[in-house]
């Protein structure tokens, strides 16, 4: 939540402002509107010789569980940039992008999931600093229990489900939040 301006420090109301439809926080002193945006999370399914690369998560959220390389895009980068900055930082891997594979909307963490299809441009592959292990896993070795997020598995899913047709698509989907058990 936002407390104080970012242009001269004053404090913010949450308000409509004129000529909008949503409440944002306003600036009480100087009227500056602060946009807040969901985040775009980047990442590749990307292979090698019919394998794909997983990382299992050295950090938290979901510490110990199997993922995609991928992450918050940066500013100054393409989707594209970012899935492969990703896949260097948390795999050691230098990918060659193919296409977009999946988009997934996950509105009540006010994010964004593009992963793209993608190749691992040689087999090298080791732990960055955000994973605990690296792996080339065939299909039938997947941990599927060991996911790490809903987005990936929807992911895996349609590469594998294309892989097979030998046809890819774009797969776009939104996650609600998970109902808790009564």
């Amino acid at each position: 939540m936002i407390k104080f301006c970012t242009h001269c420090g004053a404090g913010v109301s949450f308000e409509i402002p004129a000529g909008d439809a949503l409440p944002r926080h306003v600036c009480s002193r100087c009227g500056h509107v602060h946009y807040e945006n969901p985040r775009l999370v980047v990442g590749c399914v990307a292979t090698w010789e019919g394998r794909i690369l997983l990382c299992r998560r050295a950090i938290e959220p979901r510490r110990g569980f199997w993922t995609v390389p991928a992450g918050f895009m940066e500013n100054g980068e393409t989707t594209a940039e970012a899935a492969c900055r990703e896949t260097y930082e948390e795999a050691g891997a230098r990918i060659v992008v193919d296409a977009p594979l999946a988009m997934v909307s996950i509105a009540h963490i006010n994010q964004v999931h593009l992963f793209y299809r993608g190749r691992l441009a040689a087999p090298a592959h080791a732990a960055g600093d955000e994973s605990l292990e690296v792996a080339l896993m065939q299909a039938d070795d997947i941990p599927w229990g060991e996911i790490a997020f809903r987005s990936v598995t929807h992911c895996l899913e349609h590469y594998l489900k294309d892989a097979a047709q030998g046809s890819f698509g774009f797969h776009e989907t939104a996650l609600g939040p998970l109902s808790k058990a009564v």
